[in-house]
């Protein structure tokens, strides 16, 4: 797929490495977008976007494409999408040191849970519900700007992998209060009087989820930087 007339001095990326990216971010949408998603499902998505920035950067590592990159006609593209970068960049960490909050959130519970202290209980998944909804409000200013028919090819993946990013990141977080919820059947339920029904394995499990949704959060918080890094030093060479 060529570039448009005004990046045109911009060699083609690769059918194949493009079409294998462009696949992958479509199969990312399809499970994160499913009814059934869970913080494992976004856990995997975490990585899989960071192994999708790795595939982008072998991109971004020829000769040719750094050589495109750097031209007038395309630098402003370049440079345009550096500064969206940085959004993502602050919602990558914020929502790597969310999780690591809940993650000892889960700790303390379970440690109340073995008092027997009703009480506390109730007060520790209250804590925990007001924690995870903090993660939402990163998201209400944020603003769409996908990729459009004037993009290269390089920047056009760039820009859909960001979105894809922020689309990932606030499923996420929007997931996260519901790992205590009054319905029926679910792992956890606030009863009439209020006391939590809880099982320790259950607890353990979502200390190991939020666990790795930490280490998710922060192998992709890694990949967007050495994206950004990359970028720059194309820039600037």
């Amino acid at each position: 797929m060529a570039c448009h007339q005004r990046s045109a001095s911009l060699p083609s990326i690769p059918h194949s490495t493009e079409s294998k990216v462009e696949v992958e971010l479509q199969g990312l949408q399809t499970r994160i977008s499913s009814p059934s998603a869970t913080i494992d499902t976004m856990c995997d998505g975490l990585r899989r976007l960071g192994d999708i920035y790795n595939c982008i950067e072998e991109i971004m590592s020829l000769a040719s494409n750094q050589v495109g990159l750097s031209l007038p006609q395309n630098k402003k593209m370049v440079e345009e999408e550096l500064e969206r970068s940085l959004v993502v960049i602050d919602l990558c960490n914020s929502m790597q040191e969310n999780s690591a909050h809940l993650k000892m959130s889960t700790q303390e519970l379970q440690l109340v849970l073995k008092r027997g202290d009703d009480v506390a209980v109730q007060i520790k998944v209250e804590s925990f519900i007001r924690l995870a909804k903090q993660a939402q409000k990163h998201f209400k200013k944020i603003t769409s700007s996908k990729a459009t028919a004037e993009d290269c090819n390089l920047v056009r993946l760039l820009a859909e992998a960001r979105e894809m990013s922020v689309s990932l990141l606030e499923s996420t977080s929007y997931l996260l209060p519901k790992q205590f919820t009054t319905t029926k059947g679910s792992k956890w339920s606030l009863v009439p009087k209020r006391k939590v029904v809880c099982e320790e394995e259950q607890l353990q499990a979502l200390e190991r989820s939020m666990g790795n949704l930490e280490n998710g959060a922060e192998f992709l918080f890694r990949r967007l930087i050495q994206s950004r890094v990359s970028l720059l030093n194309i820039l600037s060479s």
